[in-house]
């Protein structure tokens, strides 16, 4: 990996925790999760992409799925007490997490939003999810991860 650290590493090193930077080629346009995965070598189930929603009542709320499974938009607004929930447009991303589509990380975002992962992050050894920037992964401990972002775990997928 390059020696060019994101704010999503700074983070991490601040708190103490534990991670591994992966680096993947990538032009300016964001790729689907399960093409990263394959490009990093890595197992779909373990690499998670981070999806923003905003919900009936007008908060946003982070969900963390595995990157070849889909949000159930209904299960997702139940766990979090909405009514509905539906995904920000994709022009909103940056204004409302700091980051750019296909760079978006459940770390670091500019405000603290609830966030909930899919509980498969319960059962695996490690976690990868985006650094903070297109190209760049972090992977670690999910455990660690879910505790930095006051997360929660439920089952929000179809």
């Amino acid at each position: 990996m390059s020696e060019r650290k994101t704010n999503v590493m700074r983070i991490l090193e601040k708190e103490k925790v534990p991670y591994i930077a992966h680096e993947y080629p990538h032009g300016k346009e964001a790729v689907d999760g399960v093409t990263v995965a394959k490009l990093m070598g890595q197992n779909p189930e373990c690499v998670f992409k981070t999806l923003v929603t905003k919900g009936a009542g007008r908060d946003f709320y982070v969900f963390v799925v595995p990157v070849d499974k889909e949000l159930d938009l209904k299960k997702c607004a139940a766990c979090v007490g909405e009514k509905s929930v539906e995904m920000i447009p994709v022009k909103d991303i940056t204004k409302v997490t700091g980051y750019v589509r296909g760079g978006c990380s459940p770390l670091g975002m500019k405000k603290t939003f609830k966030t909930v992962f899919h509980i498969t992050a319960e059962n695996i050894s490690r976690i990868i999810v985006s650094a903070g920037k297109i190209g760049y992964q972090i992977d670690l401990e999910p455990g660690e991860l879910i505790r930095l972002t006051g997360g929660s775990c439920a089952d929000i997928i179809k």
